[in-house]
């Protein structure tokens, strides 16, 4: 008898920097129940955006991922074109920002803050 293999990938891959981050934004604001909520919205150069926002309550469907005692969140809509990215936080000529590294993206701008499948 042979077996089927199946492979789920993971909702959201957080990098350290990105958990530090959380976690101290998390602890300036003295409040335990703030959550990253990540998203993609249509608009942007390239059809759709991502976006990033601090949230202290959580939707039926969302999808909550927890590391190192922080969380962060994929509403149902955006579940399907974020899963497998990995989020960072990086700070530099730039400036300081997350970002977003996403293996669904066919396409993305020159500012990496949007994106087209």
């Amino acid at each position: 008898m042979t077996s089927a293999v199946s492979f789920v990938p993971q909702a959201l891959l957080v990098t350290p920097a990105a958990v530090a981050k959380v976690k101290s934004l998390v602890a300036e604001e003295a409040n335990p129940d703030l959550v990253l909520r990540v998203y993609v919205t249509g608009g942007g150069c390239s059809g759709f955006q991502y976006g990033f926002d601090f949230a202290d309550t959580l939707q039926d469907d969302d999808t909550v991922i927890e590391q190192e005692g922080a969380r962060f969140v994929l509403d149902a809509l955006s579940y399907p074109y974020l899963v497998g990215s990995t989020l960072d936080y990086q700070e530099g000529l730039e400036g300081a920002r997350f970002t977003l590294t996403n293996p669904n993206a066919s396409t993305t701008c020159g500012c990496g803050s949007s994106f087209s499948i």
